[in-house]
């Protein structure tokens, strides 16, 4: 099993369609089957990508009748999960493996990446182009040591989802911001499930980060490559605000019976019953929801009761910060090409490619110019506030050592119903003692 941390080797209009200890075990048999175009041929890319629906294997055929011969693009998929897409990019990263170009890389991973030495320099003159008019949350998660270190390409946050009959039945003026505590309040009066993803895994993160944003705070209050010099907030006043509120959702009484373990995919089905109140969770669930009225399985009625709004406020007189998630593109240090991988990136993330990849996929795109297309606003009803959601969004701390922030946060956070104002501070002796090497995960 591989060590999760990294040493480093080393310490207008926009885009047009166009041109963490060492790693411990590395498969010494992974084969480096090198990019394409031996013996004079056109060079073939390889774009190692996360699952979806097909959308990034047609923009890698647009991409690659738009080179005109300069390169193909071939994809090759990663594992489902983002532990799992980490741990195979590891592995050959580390094996210097030729046969990586380009790799959708969850927000999260850029730091780990570019403190090792595993991603190539990004072209100063491509680096502006490819962050004008982009979501600031993006740019941030694609930024390491000052650098642009990745290309960004689909952004994602998560909204307030309410029924609307449930909200008026409540008395919320959901034109205005709301609290987590007014949203308990009006499940309970009401009694209907406020759903949010209370099962250990990267989930439980996002929320916690969210909480503590939203409070004014941040899991790393002081970031540094040298994990002794990390200093964490979990124990900060922002802290425990956020435990306090991760608490009282938890022990509310409208969380559902098996809260624990509720994910993304198991709210957004739950929020489709008749005792659906209020979710937080990724747009993904609009999509959903039409996909199965068109199938005939879900009435329209539902999704005409659905109403979207702002990620809620931890408290009243402070702005909320959303999750903020989403992909972004990073070169191999170790491809034969890496300056027609780049190129590729450009083609890969332009506007027009990102309007396709968000109305067919549904992913969020990360530049903002694509929320005024006229097909995205007819697909997307809330995508004014997607984009101002994006706007607002933070991203999970950016720190080369995220694998053992995030696994000691899922360890002491779980269940969200255990958590107490000692839990930060719980959490933030076990994240230490990991990063110092005195403990382990």
């Amino acid at each position: 099993m591989l060590s999760s941390r990294i040493v480093g080797r080393s310490r207008g209009v926009r885009r047009r369609l166009g041109g963490a200890v060492t790693v411990a075990v590395v498969a010494s048999t992974l084969a480096a089957c090198g990019s394409g175009g031996g013996g004079g041929g056109t060079p073939a890319l390889t774009w190692y990508i996360n699952p979806d629906s097909g959308g990034q294997a047609e923009i890698a055929d647009r991409c690659t009748k738009a080179a005109n011969g300069a390169y193909t693009i071939e994809t090759s998929q990663l594992p489902r999960t983002s532990d799992g897409q980490r741990e195979q990019l590891v592995r050959r990263l580390a094996a210097g493996d030729e046969s990586i170009d380009i790799m959708s890389l969850d927000v999260v991973f850029a730091p780990e990446l570019a403190q090792a030495g595993f991603l190539a320099p990004v072209p100063a003159d491509l680096a502006s182009r490819v962050t004008e008019g982009v979501v600031p949350g993006s740019v941030a998660s694609a930024t390491w040591d000052d650098k642009l270190v990745a290309i960004p390409f689909w952004a994602n946050t998560q909204l307030l989802w309410y029924r609307k009959s449930v909200a008026e039945a409540a008395g919320l003026d959901m034109t205005q911001p709301v609290t987590w505590d007014q949203l308990i309040k009006a499940a309970q009066d009401q009694k209907k499930l406020l759903s949010a993803q209370g099962r250990r895994s990267e989930s439980l993160t996002v929320w916690l980060n969210a909480l503590i944003e939203s409070a004014g705070g941040s899991i790393i209050e002081q970031n540094s490559t040298n994990p002794d010099d990390i200093k964490l907030g979990l124990a900060s006043p922002a802290g425990t605000r956020a435990a306090e509120v991760m608490h009282d959702v938890a022990v509310s009484g409208v969380t559902g019976p098996a809260f624990s373990t509720s994910s993304e995919d198991t709210n957004a089905s739950q929020f489709e019953s008749a005792d659906a109140g209020f979710m937080v969770n990724w747009p993904f669930v609009w999509a959903q929801a039409q996909t199965k009225v068109k199938a005939g399985t879900l009435d329209q009625s539902v999704p005409d009761d659905y109403g979207w709004a702002l990620y809620p406020r931890v408290d009243a007189d402070t702005p909320s910060a959303p999750p903020l998630g989403g992909i972004n593109l990073g070169v191999s240090a170790f491809g034969k090409h890496t300056d027609l991988a780049y190129q590729a990136t450009e083609c890969i993330t332009s506007d027009e490619n990102q309007t396709y990849y968000m109305n067919t996929n549904g992913n969020p795109a990360s530049s903002l110019a694509v929320y005024d297309d006229p097909e995205v606003q007819k697909v997307y009803p809330m995508a004014n506030t997607i984009r101002d959601s994006l706007a607002l969004a933070k991203p999970r701390p950016l720190t080369p050592y995220y694998s053992e922030v995030t696994g000691g946060i899922q360890r002491e956070y779980h269940p969200p119903s255990s958590v107490s104002d000692s839990t930060g501070q719980k959490a933030d002796d076990l994240i230490s003692a990991v990063l110092t090497g005195d403990q382990l995960l």
